[in-house]
Parts: structure tokens; C-alpha cells; sequence
């Protein structure tokens, strides 16, 4: 009798597991159906086959059977889960509005409307419509780009690390580039200017001091080995003090007097000057070239406020070396990125309604009052979301850039701090998971013991609200 008792639990399982549907059974019910119109019948049959073995599992742990329209409903939405891109789009409160790890710039319409065009349809991209021969696909751009920055000509890749490695390949390969220590940048991902500059073939020659270098640094290092002069912005740093650095226009006109050409790198280039849009000025591609850089190389997706890209302009002649190497090719930009920055370079034509069709200008010049008052009607929704813990409030904080552009540089702006009233930060951490898991995540960012959501960024008021309040939140 005793040994029957022990039993029992074990018989009773098995008893329930053979109440489970089969497979088959799932297949068939209505749930199972609809996914199959939607997914194929093959992977809903996989899926179910993983449910069940799923439920198998749960109902060891003392869970009950589920019935067939259940687990095929349980098979749908991971089919569903699987399905959905892990590109997702997300709301960026982190107060940096070109943000390396969240895309960077955000397209203006006429730049997606292009694009979509191009995908939809066959295109010129490599075809002279007036000669009915073959074309270059750097002739949609090459013009516009030179009457916006004032170049001989121009080239581009698809980004800026590219066009760098590319110029010094193409003018520096077994040859010496000679670049101040104060620019030896390391950026994102472990991308170091000194790596690339091995990667092209160049053998680097430094010259000066971390924080100051003279003219005389180059002049002296120049030598039959020197292919080119190489000047790096910054980027996301900046030396303060006693420092010294050698203009871009000084290093002109000593590659002038040596015969070797400059190259100046700006990175997150701008066409535009910030100071007319209430920023900091940034010096613009156009003044580059004016101060006699004889190759300037710059970025598609940050300041400018187009998709990825790396743009080469500069002598005619270099320009023309410059295409000629094979690894142009292999950098090249397709048909989509073409008609994007095509339609982003005209904006730039119309300086007068460039802020209002450019979101990157737009975000960065955007009225602290407008920010203020959007964070004043957001305050309770979020204050709902968040739950009695926390404490919610309006307050001022300051935004940056991004992508290495002004890098000391903030803007006032203002947002929402949520505060936990234990003053816990796990409670923080929760607190912030549970905006990533919305529909929509929403991404903020930690500070002083506080979640800040920089409101900078967020023109959708009505999207973001009801992505708080809804069913899922």
C-alpha cells in the first residue's frame, strides 16, 4: 500500500501529459491555422513541436495541460517574437541627439522618400541617360557636393573610416604620413588612427607633443619619404591648458612650400555653420577647403544629417588618384545611400528652411520653451508608469551632440528625472528595464542617482503617451 502512495504522484503526471494534444491536434486549430497564412505551415508545425515540448517541461513543475487553440497561440506568438527586427525603433531620451549606438542621425523625409523611390524601381545608377553608355554613380553627387563646399571634385565611400583609409592608401601607400601626437585619436570601437594608417600601407611619423605642436615639427620631419601631412579633428576629446596646435591653414601652406599634400580629416564635417542655429561654431568642409587643405575627408550620418557616408573632396587631381585605386570598389555606396544623400545635399540649398526639414538641426536648435513645457504635460503619464516608488519630476538638464561634434559643448534642454523614493538603484535598474521592454523602448539615461529622459529628441508627444498607457505597459 505504501509503495502504491509513492506512485501515485508519478502515475497522476503521466496521466496529464498524455492529455496534452498532439501535434497534429495543435496543426489544426484555428490559432494554427491564421499563423499558417501568416508564417508557413512548416515553421508553425516546428514551433509547435517546441511549445509542446515547452508545456512537457512545465507540467513537471506542477502546471497544468493547455489545450490544443492555446498552444498554438503560444507557438504564434514566438513565431511572432522571431519575426520582429531587432532594428527596432525606439525613443532616444539619452540627450545626445546623433548617438553612435542608436543610429545616428535621423533621415529628413525627403531623404526617405528618395530612398524609398530608388528601392522600388530601377535607376541611372550606373548609366548616362544622354549618351545611353555606362556612367559613374559618383556623378549624382559630385556636383552638388562641390557647390557646397566649394571643391574641385569629389568622391565618397560609405563612411568616413573608409575615406580616410582610402585617401592614405591611394596617396601615402609605402610612403611616411606625418601627424601630430595631440591627434592620434582613438574613437568608438576601438578605432585608432594609427591602426588605419597600418592598414593603408602608411608608416606614421608623429611629430610634436600630446598637447602642443609646432610648425617647425613638420617642417623638420618632412623628408623624401613623406607622402602626405595629415591633420585629425579631435573628435570626442579635447586638450585644454598649455596647449599649442598648428592651424589648418598654417599646415597648408607648409605642405605648399614642401611640395606634399595636406589632408584634413574633420570627421563629423558640417556644411553648415552651428553658430547661425544658436551653437557653438564647428568649422564647416567649405572653410577647410578655403584654408587650403588639399584633400578633406568627412562624415554622411552625423552633422550633416544624412545616411552613413564618407566623403573625399579636393584637387581635382587627387580626387582622380584617389578613384583609381581598386579598393574604391569594394567601399563603394549603393543606389538606396545615393538617392538619400542626394536629397539630404539639396536641403542644403535652402539655408533658410534648413533647421525646419533637417531633423538633426532641428533637434539641436529646438526651443528649451517647447522642451519645458512638453516635460511639464509628460510628468504624470510617466509618474503613472513608473508607480507610487518613485518620484517623478520636471527639471532642467543639457543635451549634447554626439558622434565626437563639440564634445565639451551642451545645450540646455530640459526632461524628467525619476527618482526612487528608497533611493535604491535597483530599483533604477528595474525601472529602466521595463522602458526597454515597451513596445516602443524608451532609452534614458542614469545619473546621480536618478533616471533622466531628455526630452530634446521626442517630437512624438502623442505616440509617446500612449506607448505608456497602453495594454502592454
Amino acid at each position: 500500500m505504501e509503495q502504491s502512495n509513492k506512485e501515485q504522484p508519478g502515475h497522476d503526471l503521466q496521466a496529464s501529459l498524455r492529455r496534452l494534444p498532439s501535434v497534429d491536434q495543435v496543426l489544426q486549430s484555428e490559432a494554427a491555422r491564421k499563423a499558417a497564412e501568416r508564417f508557413g505551415r512548416a515553421a508553425v508545425t516546428e514551433a509547435v513541436r517546441d511549445t509542446l515540448a515547452a508545456a512537457r517541461e512545465d507540467m513537471k513543475a506542477g502546471a497544468a495541460a493547455l489545450s490544443a487553440q492555446a498552444l498554438a497561440e503560444r507557438a504564434a506568438l514566438t513565431l511572432e517574437a522571431a519575426e520582429r527586427s531587432s532594428l527596432r525603433p525606439l525613443f532616444n531620451l539619452t540627450g545626445t541627439v546623433l548617438h553612435t549606438n542608436l543610429g545616428r542621425a535621423v533621415l529628413a523625409e525627403a531623404a526617405i522618400e528618395a530612398a524609398t523611390y530608388a528601392m522600388r524601381e530601377a535607376v541611372a545608377l550606373e548609366f548616362d541617360l544622354s549618351s545611353g553608355k555606362r556612367g559613374e554613380r559618383d556623378d549624382h553627387l559630385r556636383t552638388l557636393v562641390c557647390e557646397l563646399t566649394g571643391a574641385e571634385d569629389a568622391t565618397l565611400v560609405n563612411n568616413n573610416a573608409a575615406a580616410v583609409l582610402l585617401v592614405l592608401n591611394s596617396l601615402a601607400s609605402g610612403k611616411e604620413a606625418i601627424v601630430s601626437r595631440g591627434e592620434l585619436i582613438e574613437i568608438g570601437g576601438a578605432f585608432r588612427m594609427p591602426d588605419i594608417m597600418a592598414r593603408a600601407g602608411t608608416k606614421l611619423v608623429e611629430v610634436g607633443t600630446t598637447n602642443r605642436t609646432h610648425p617647425r615639427d613638420y617642417t623638420d620631419a618632412i623628408g623624401e619619404h613623406t607622402g602626405l601631412l595629415l591633420k585629425v579633428h579631435t573628435s570626442n576629446y579635447r586638450i585644454e591648458g598649455f596647449t599649442r596646435e598648428v592651424t589648418a591653414a598654417e599646415l597648408a601652406g607648409i605642405a605648399r612650400q614642401k611640395g606634399v599634400p595636406l589632408v584634413n580629416d574633420l570627421g563629423s564635417g558640417t556644411l553648415a555653420d552651428l553658430a547661425a542655429f544658436g551653437l557653438a561654431h564647428e568649422p564647416t568642409v567649405r572653410e577647410a577647403v578655403k584654408d587650403g587643405a588639399d584633400i578633406v575627408t568627412f562624415s554622411g550620418d552625423k552633422l550633416l544629417g544624412g545616411p552613413q557616408a564618407g566623403f573625399i573632396v579636393g584637387r581635382k587631381e587627387l580626387i582622380a588618384r584617389i578613384n583609381r585605386n581598386p579598393m574604391k570598389r569594394a567601399l563603394r555606396v549603393d543606389k538606396i545611400r545615393l538617392a538619400a544623400l542626394e536629397a539630404t545635399l539639396k536641403l542644403y540649398r535652402d539655408p533658410q528652411r534648413l533647421a525646419a526639414r533637417l531633423p538633426t538641426l532641428r533637434l539641436l536648435s529646438r526651443s528649451l520653451d517647447d522642451i519645458a513645457a512638453l516635460a511639464a504635460r509628460l510628468a504624470p503619464k510617466l509618474a503613472a508608469f513608473a508607480g507610487p516608488a518613485f518620484d517623478v519630476a520636471v527639471g532642467d538638464c543639457l543635451s549634447q551632440i554626439g558622434s565626437g561634434a563639440l564634445p565639451l559643448a551642451t545645450i540646455a534642454s530640459a526632461g524628467l528625472a525619476v527618482l526612487p523614493k528608497d533611493g535604491s538603484g535597483s530599483a533604477l535598474a528595474d525601472l529602466s528595464a521595463r522602458l526597454r521592454a515597451l513596445p516602443m523602448p524608451v532609452i534614458g539615461r542614469i545619473e546621480h542617482g536618478a533616471l533622466i529622459l531628455d526630452l530634446r529628441c521626442l517630437e512624438d508627444e502623442e505616440r509617446f503617451s500612449a506607448n505608456l498607457s497602453g495594454p502592454d505597459a
